[in-house]
């Protein structure tokens, strides 16, 4: 099948999957039209790496080519030389073995004779096993000190060039001083220069960075200058191969490289964007072999509707799309149905389908005993997956009237019928339970502030104390003695504690940041009520600054960048709400008093932004991160469920970010906020939205009673509100006697005059008695008589008075009626007790 993928197909059902994408800052155009390879995106992982590859393995240049003697001489120079003689002796005295040993291999070149050795077939740690092997077969001198010596020297002066895998499994300490010395000491300065001016760059995270700058350099030659990005992602892989378990800024070596300019602008800002588990966006055959369907038209059909639609859908609602239609809809008929290869469904196979798509199968573990268990749950949500099969079918309908070649084989009747994409009863469900958790949470909330503060400031004082506090001695700090243990090197990234009774160990360097960015969450999330992908895109230019034009006051605003509705909006800032932003950019802030920039990762979009000075940024390993939503996560069930907050069951009561944004919305409606106000403070496309993330309290209601009437007292005379007294009761009493008539009872308020004067037959409040009938009926004639005689006799000013008294006698009359009716039609308990055999109500 062909594609076309500048078509701009939308849903065949109302509500269908679509959005409008976001332009692309580093290109100006939307991510869903960036230029394509076949299927596969341009700023795909891939395309990232053809377009930056790393430089190849030359196996011959100048200095390798050099004579023995030349390679000598060159090690005497002032560029070379030792301040220690010794030293200096050794370095040549081991240089000078190697080169014989290399002689005795064939190849122009010390390059050449390397690679013929055998020697980059054995791992690097095993360097000195085949030259000392055949200097001792010869009676040579093979001092393994002056070996090691003059091979680091041999590489600095870029006479040979290890491979990356030998030199990353050598692990030499001499390495990054001997290319700090002699390679390029001018970018290594520079280098050194750029780690002293950055507060988050610790010796021991600097030094593994430079050591891995300095293989690179030793294995492709040239300056810090000529490194490439293809460089540093070829190495990357190699170590990640060879040491897999790695730790906490791998990267940071391309980091610094990347500060310094070595690279082209076009470069992307970390290393993590090729490299990183991120693998940016897959093409749409990708994502539909992920669900394993079976090679044939059908698989290829989904791909070709799929690359129709992508142009029009966003990368998450392609995502999506694609496991309703290739996982949750075609894979699981291929499961059940082995062979099927037409979409025209057979009624009891589609119905087999739908009851299927009502639960889900997934596979638990038992933390105790570790077995493995299938659980079937109910699915949450079936109305999403049921639209997108249904807009799947009626697309290729309608498509086949435009292309009949290429869709009119594939059209069929949609197993799915718009009755079934009712979600009323989903969405009374979810209310109901997002109420309760609401309900229960937002309580709590002043006392999870005041916890989550208690933390940070507990264990910024732990962390100082400790910091204190020589190796070896305890301190007591934030309502805890602790023990400063001896570490085994004097300089750490971390600052480390022991229980003194238990002996474990505790790393409060990470426990007094998962504090402080704990705390820095709720606050913001409590006070905005934004989303977690808004409050991680929060930058230092979104902070600003409005004058109103009435009394010339300068208010602060906080930007919201566009997010799920593409829509921006602006939040004011409150004094409270304005200490902790300037908590959060003093934090961050280098000595220069910048908000440094750091590249983030859209985890919906699958795609990295340029670098920005965000403000949820945080150091891994001396790498500057963005915020993973993940990660906040943790921090919060690290950091805040300790059990100090339970729910009804005694359970830790567990707090996600979107609670603190259904919070705010029940919290400032039912402070007086307008919904409309409250609408686009949260940024809704619909009201509705809204007031569905509103909490519905019991109370309310009551509550809402009992202010009304507070507010009625107040407008009542004060000394109203007392015990009466016995006269004061019989004369409320009497007035009831004098509320009769001769046609009923009037119904007029406690101790007030009749404001009709005493008309009442016209009167609305007028009651009428049955047994005051007769009475009705002779005003009735009475005054229809006297309108004939007013007629008669030329009283035209009194016919309208006699009139409107004609018309409510009439009106009491029909009341009258009314109520005989209703109590004729309405059956004695006998009555229905006797439709049922049974003459006395049963009991239960």
């Amino acid at each position: 099948m062909t594609t076309n993928p500048s078509s701009d197909r939308s849903s065949g059902v109302a509500g269908g999957p679509g959005t409008t994408a976001v332009a692309d800052d580093r290109t100006g155009v939307s991510p869903d039209r960036w230029p394509v390879q076949g299927d596969e995106p341009a700023y795909s992982v891939a395309a990232v790496r053809r377009r930056f590859p790393p430089r190849p393995r030359p196996v011959t240049w100048p200095h390798t080519r050099q004579n023995a003697r030349t390679v000598l001489d060159r090690l005497d120079t002032n560029e070379f030389r030792a301040d220690n003689p010794l030293t200096q002796k050794d370095r040549r005295l081991g240089a000078d073995r190697w080169m014989t040993w290399l002689a005795s291999f064939p190849g122009p070149s010390w390059q050449q004779r390397w690679l013929a050795s055998g020697q980059e077939g054995l791992s690097g740690a095993d360097w000195e096993l085949l030259p000392r092997q055949w200097l001792a077969h010869r009676g040579l001198s093979d001092n393994r000190g002056a070996l090691s010596s003059g091979l680091s020297m041999l590489i600095c002066a870029d006479v040979i060039r290890p491979s990356g895998p030998w030199l990353i499994t050598r692990r030499s300490r001499r390495l990054t001083e001997g290319m700090a010395a002699y390679r390029d000491p001018d970018g290594f300065a520079a280098l050194d220069q750029l780690i002293r001016t950055d507060p988050a760059l610790t010796p021991a995270n600097a030094q593994p960075a430079k050591a891995r700058i300095a293989v690179i350099l030793a294995s492709k030659g040239g300056l810090l200058r000529d490194i490439t990005v293809g460089d540093c992602v070829e190495f990357y892989d190699l170590h990640t191969q060879l040491r897999p378990a790695g730790g906490p800024g791998k990267a940071l070596f391309y980091s610094l490289l990347h500060r310094l300019g070595s690279f082209p602008v076009d470069a992307p800002a970390t290393l993590r964007a090729v490299c990183g588990p991120a693998q940016g966006q897959k093409t749409v055959t990708q994502l539909v072999d992920h669900y394993h369907l079976q090679p044939g038209p059908i698989r290829d059909l989904i791909i070709d509707y799929l690359t129709e639609r992508r142009p029009g859908l966003d990368y998450s609602t392609l995502t999506g799309l694609t496991r309703d239609l290739a996982g949750l809809f075609w894979a699981d008929l291929e499961r059940h149905h082995p062979g099927i290869g037409s979409l025209q469904l057979p009624p009891d196979v589609a119905a087999a389908w739908k009851e299927r798509l009502k639960t889900k199968t997934r596979t638990v573990t038992d933390p105790a005993t570790g077995r493995r268990s299938t659980l079937v749950t109910p699915r949450g949500h079936t109305a999403g997956p049921l639209a997108s099969v249904r807009a799947f079918y009626l697309d290729i309908a309608q498509w086949a009237l435009e292309e009949p070649t290429r869709w009119g084989p594939w059209a069929a009747p949609s197993p799915i019928r718009a009755h079934e994409l009712s979600i009323k009863k989903e969405n009374q469900r979810v209310k109901a339970r997002m109420d309760a958790r609401t309900r229960e949470r937002l309580p709590v909330l002043p006392t999870l502030v005041d916890i989550a503060n208690t933390h940070r400031r507990q264990a910024r004082e732990r962390l100082h104390a400790a910091e204190a506090t020589p190796p070896g001695d305890t301190f007591s700090a934030g309502g805890q003695t602790l023990l400063r243990p001896r570490m085994y090197r004097d300089v750490n990234a971390k600052v480390w504690a022991q229980d003194p009774v238990t002996g474990a160990r505790r790393d409060l360097t990470l426990e007094e940041s998962d504090a402080f960015w704990a705390w820095a969450v709720v606050e913001v999330l409590s006070r905005t009520g934004v989303r977690i992908e808004e409050l991680l895109e929060l930058t230092h230019q979104a902070i600003n600054s409005y004058r109103l034009p009435t009394t010339g006051e300068v208010v602060p605003l906080l930007q919201i960048a566009p997010s799920k509705t593409d829509t921006e909006r602006l939040l004011l800032v409150d004094p409270e709400l304005a200490d902790v932003l300037s908590a959060i950019i003093s934090r961050i802030r280098t000595p220069t008093g910048a908000v440094p920039l750091v590249p983030a990762y859209d985890h919906s979009e699958r795609t990295w932004l340029p670098p920005m000075a965000l403000l949820f940024q945080h150091v891994i390993g001396g790498d500057r991160h963005a915020f993973h939503p993940g990660v906040i996560y943790q921090i919060l069930g690290r950091t805040l469920n300790d059990g100090t907050l339970t729910d009804a069951a005694g359970q830790p009561l567990r707090f996600t970010p979107h609670d603190f944004r259904r919070m705010f919305v029940t919290d400032v409606i039912m402070n007086g906020l307008p919904p409309h106000i409250a609408q686009v403070i949260c940024g809704h496309a619909n009201i509705a939205t809204t007031m569905g993330y509103k909490a519905v309290y019991p109370t309310e209601a009551i509550e809402a009673h009992r202010a009304f009437i507070a507010r009625r007292r107040t407008l009542r005379p004060g000394n109203e509100y007392r015990t009466p007294t016995d006269q004061e009761w019989d004369t409320f009493l009497a007035s009831f006697e004098r509320r009769k008539v001769s046609v009923g009872t009037c119904a007029r308020a406690f101790n007030t005059p009749c404001i009709h004067e005493h008309a009442c037959i016209r009167c609305p409040v007028l009651r009428p008695d049955p047994t005051g009938r007769q009475r009705l009926e002779e005003i009735h004639d009475n005054l229809t008589a006297r309108i004939a005689e007013a007629e008669r006799e030329g009283w035209l000013g009194e016919i309208e008075g006699l009139q409107v008294s004609l018309a409510g006698a009439i009106d009491k009359l029909h009341q009258l009626d009314t109520a005989r009716d209703t109590a004729n039609n309405t059956p004695t308990f006998d009555q229905i007790a006797g439709r049922f055999g049974t003459a006395e109500p049963a009991l239960t």
